[in-house]
């Protein structure tokens, strides 16, 4: 019988997971198959629970869903401390369990980037789902991390968590953090297909030395990155990567198989070319 796997987001038609995911079953010869379902937050218990009744074997969370989808499941302990998940696994036939996969991949990204984090300072923008798993890993590798968000409170709600974090509003205060950080961090919605020349960071804010990374992947590159080109900034990540190392986490924590890391991000950066 067929398995069923999926993501669940409002919107989620721009979402490249289920191309990602189909390549890996056809690699590995799986009966399988991943959708997308457009899902509102008021729908999102029912959708779970639907999932659950329908034999669903597995769920990704994503925009603007990962915080509430926490109420719904037996979270794990990161995923509890985080305050988010984007993965959801039913294979244990009782409460479907919650993980969260987002911060493994930015921090896999990081590392091949910029190799040791710690001391690092990092300035992320984005106070949601993203942007909560990304600094609770950023803060157990030793980073100094500060938090720039439009309500300046739940940017300062989410440092409070973290053992070395300091929080900002998007205002003159971001533009003098950017100065002195070594590594900036895109984790909102902004620049997202279909909003490609909306940008919060422009190529005057930046310096060089600063690594800039988006975690927007549809474009792969955003406005933000086109700014950092124009900055002279050396070392510029998109999305890409993050997409597929928390997708390849996902993957192996519903299947228990070694995820075809190679052949799902080919897919994803075939789709993306073809847009």
């Amino acid at each position: 019988m067929k398995k069923i796997y999926g993501i669940l987001g409002d919107p989620v038609a721009h979402s490249l997971s289920p191309v990602m995911h189909n390549a890996a079953f056809e690699e590995l010869g799986m009966d399988a198959v991943y959708l997308a379902f457009r899902v509102s937050q008021n729908e999102l218990e029912d959708a779970i629970k639907g999932a659950k009744s329908l034999g669903i074997a597995g769920l990704n969370v994503t925009i603007p869903l990962k915080e509430k989808a926490l109420l719904f499941v037996d979270a794990e302990e990161v995923a509890r401390r985080i305050g988010a998940i984007n993965t959801v696994d039913f294979r244990t036939g009782g409460t479907p369990v919650g993980y969260n996969t987002d911060g493994i991949g930015s921090i896999r990204v990081l590392k091949e980037t910029v190799g040791e984090l710690k001391g690092k300072k990092v300035l992320i923008i984005g106070a949601g789902g993203a942007a909560k798993a990304i600094t609770f890993y950023l803060d157990l590798k030793g980073a100094k991390v500060t938090i720039a968000n439009r309500t300046k409170e739940r940017a300062a709600q989410l440092a409070s968590k973290l053992s070395n974090a300091d929080a900002i509003g998007l205002d003159t205060e971001l533009k003098q953090q950017i100065k002195t950080s070594d590594i900036l961090i895109h984790a909102t919605s902004v620049g997202m297909h279909p909003h490609e020349d909306a940008t919060l960071v422009t190529a005057d804010m930046m310096h060089p030395d600063l690594v800039v990374f988006d975690v927007v992947y549809n474009p792969m590159e955003t406005k933000l990155l086109k700014e950092a080109k124009r900055a002279g900034v050396k070392k510029i990540v998109n999305g890409v990567k993050m997409l597929v190392y928390q997708g390849a986490a996902s993957f192996e924590l519903w299947t228990k198989e070694e995820p075809p890391i190679a052949v799902m991000e080919k897919a994803v950066t075939d789709a993306l070319a073809c847009d």
